[in-house]
């Protein structure tokens, strides 16, 4: 096939696709017009046997959809909405429809026009309200949503998912005392698990007392983080950063030693604070204390250091063969990366040609390699987020494990550090 024609195929493969696209969403649409339609023909004097006439309109509406013309099939649709008075569904998915297509300002009139009308229900306004507040959203008028949030919450209409609405627009504009309010505004009205996304708020807002200096009420504020969700890693994690602030690094040491060992998936972020508070102490056998959290939680980070605490501890030979030992049982970029380096600071006669050139290849591959992967919806970064900028979820951005080399049970499942 020529590549003239092989592009001409993929064109049509692509409107078609595109036209089943529009099928599907318009599908409910049409339905809802024909029973409008199949309703008022029947509504005439009982027992007469007559058929009403079926409305040309719609039927030209579904010609534009066969010809692969959404755009005249829509406003077809939307004129034939805007003829009975009675239509707020057909309304409200003809806004939901723009919205989805991203045609903002059609899906605000469309909404904004619905609730002017008088005629509508209490549920059907609720409704209409939140879509419209949707919409201003998407749009980026946060204002106008939130005031249209705050009336629903007031009037008991659709309030649960207002105050979803209202958590969003605080956490864009990182409002995280107004968040705190709105969350627990929720957790009253219903019996979401929001105890998660509670305990987060208190940490922000934690967070940006210790940077103003406000220690007591960080201090109140991790409190309530820890008393609402008790496995909440953060929030000890800032106390320990607190700790190192006011120089008691005897304190952060236990601290940090206790989250190690109570949130693994969290230690690659916090080694560097970890290995400072071993440097403020002068504390010797840092290589012991890496090794036993190695052993239970292997990870690249926490390898690397350990290579590094062996090295000098003892040795560039004993480095090496933990590495090696190491690079056995996983495939992992950052364990050859670190096997390169010591070879490549050894003597120059001992240095394989070509380890230069392999050596930044792998440095290359290790710095696109994510370093952590969200359980919800598998976002990766290379750093930690607390909130995964994807699906916004609290808490469930983790620390990405090698991928073993061997099958767990012809070998352990990390080497040991090599004893002095």
């Amino acid at each position: 096939m020529s590549p003239s024609k092989r592009l001409g195929f993929a064109a049509h493969i692509d409107n078609s696709w595109h036209l089943m696209q529009w099928l599907f969403l318009l599908l409910p649409l049409a339905a809802a017009s024909g029973w409008l339609i199949a309703r008022r023909s029947g509504s005439g004097r009982r027992g007469e046997s007559r058929c009403g006439s079926p409305n040309p309109v719609f039927f030209r509406g579904l010609n534009y959809l066969l010809n692969e013309q959404p755009d005249k099939a829509i406003d077809v649709f939307l004129s034939l909405a805007e003829v009975d008075g009675e239509t707020a569904e057909t309304h409200l998915a003809l806004g939901a429809l723009f919205r989805r297509r991203g045609e903002v300002d059609r899906a605000i009139r469309i909404h904004q026009n619905l609730v002017a009308r008088e005629t509508l229900s209490s549920a059907q306004r609720g409704y209409a309200l939140y879509e419209l507040g949707r919409d201003y959203m998407l749009a980026g008028l946060f204002d106008r949503a939130e005031s249209l949030f705050l009336e629903l919450v007031e009037q008991g209409l659709q309030d649960r998912r207002a105050l979803r609405g209202l958590i969003e627009i605080y956490q864009a504009e990182k409002d995280w005392r107004r968040c705190l309010e709105t969350a627990n505004q929720l957790r009253q009205r219903s019996d979401e698990p929001i105890h998660t996304e509670i305990a987060h708020y208190h940490c922000e807002l934690a967070d940006e007392c210790r940077r103003h200096g406000q220690r007591d009420e960080a201090r109140a504020h991790l409190l309530d983080a820890q008393a609402i969700d008790p496995n909440c890693i953060r929030a000890t994690l800032i106390q320990a950063r607190m700790e190192m602030e006011r120089n008691d690094p005897a304190s952060a040491w236990m601290l940090y030693r206790h989250l190690a060992r109570r949130g693994p998936d969290y230690l690659p972020a916090m080694l560097p604070e970890l290995l400072q508070c071993c440097q403020q102490l002068g504390r010797q056998g840092v290589t012991e204390e890496l090794g036993e959290l190695f052993a239970a939680h292997p990870s690249a980070p926490l390898m690397r250091e350990l290579s590094r605490a062996i090295e000098r501890e003892q040795g560039p030979p004993a480095a090496l063969s933990f590495l090696t030992d190491y690079l056995a049982r996983h495939a992992d970029l950052v364990g050859v990366e670190r096997l390169l380096e010591l070879r490549l600071s050894g003597p120059p006669q001992q240095t394989l040609a070509g380890d230069r050139q392999l050596l930044a290849v792998i440095r290359h591959l290790v710095t696109a390699q994510p370093g952590y992967r969200c359980d919800q919806c598998g976002f990766e970064a290379r750093a930690l987020h607390w909130q995964c900028p994807s699906c916004k979820h609290w808490g469930s951005i983790k620390a990405v494990a090698p991928p073993p080399l061997c099958q767990p049970a012809a070998a352990s499942a990390c080497p040991s550090p090599p004893h002095p």
